[in-house]
């Protein structure tokens, strides 16, 4: 683990500045999948805020789904507590722009324990909600009975990734989170060193993700990636 203020000063990668004022959470995002569609922007836009614009790639909008396992999450000045704030997590999410700063929307998170599930719900406004998650080495698989989503994968991380392309940089260096709540539209800064992705050999993967017109299952991958993982900063969420 590295020293916060060496995290807080690796800031070449980023494409704005930090907020002035103190962070708030520090969590780690490690042993991290990212599975990646080209998803036809007219699919996407009915699952946005209206006051959310999406963002696009050479035209062409993108969902991902990225499962991880969310570990030593904490306000800034009181300790992790493994019980909660370790847990495997999987978040469905779209990419979008507010006021010339890109982010995140999450169509769905789902996290593995019930209590960091609602702690998380209740904590950020996120839709956090709960899922039967077991992870092995080179394996991942959910299942959300309430929703009737499931993922199975069994995968290997290849070679590292030394020089990223234009799309993968777009898809990974993301530092705004966006959640609408009630209707009204606020904004998690987060910083975090530049993400240090590998190739991956899919070697199985099922899984059952419907929202709306978008069916994950209908095609494979237009993209993927392994990562380690990132030591991550958030500040408290702001008005947008």
């Amino acid at each position: 683990m590295g020293k916060i203020s060496d995290i807080i000063s690796d800031i070449a990668h980023r494409p704005w500045e930090i907020p002035k004022h103190g962070w708030h959470y520090y969590q780690q995002w490690n042993q991290v999948l990212f599975f990646h569609w080209k998803i036809p922007a007219e699919s996407l836009q009915p699952l946005l805020p209206k006051n959310l614009e999406l963002d696009t790639f050479d035209g062409d909008a993108w969902i991902s789904l990225v499962p991880f396992t969310m570990q030593k999450i904490r306000p800034r000045y009181l300790p992790a507590f493994a019980p909660v704030s370790d847990f495997h997590e999987i978040n469905l999410r779209t990419y979008v722009i507010k006021d010339g700063k890109p982010g995140v929307y999450f169509i769905n998170i789902e996290a593995q324990k019930r209590l960091s599930a609602f702690l998380s719900r209740r904590l950020s406004g996120l839709p956090y909600e709960k899922s039967i998650i077991v992870r092995g080495v080179n394996t991942y698989k959910a299942e959300n009975r309430l929703k009737q989503f499931f993922l199975d994968v069994e995968f290997a991380a290849k070679e590292a990734v030394t020089s990223k392309t234009p799309l993968e940089k777009w898809l990974t260096e993301r530092y705004a989170l966006y959640v609408d709540e009630s209707g009204q539209l606020f904004r998690f800064d987060t910083h975090h060193r530049e993400w240090k992705i590998r190739l991956i050999d899919i070697k199985k993967l099922n899984l059952n993700y419907k929202i709306g017109a978008i069916d994950l299952a209908a095609k494979k991958p237009d993209l993927a990636h392994y990562s380690d993982g990132v030591e991550v900063i958030a500040w408290k969420r702001a008005t947008v």
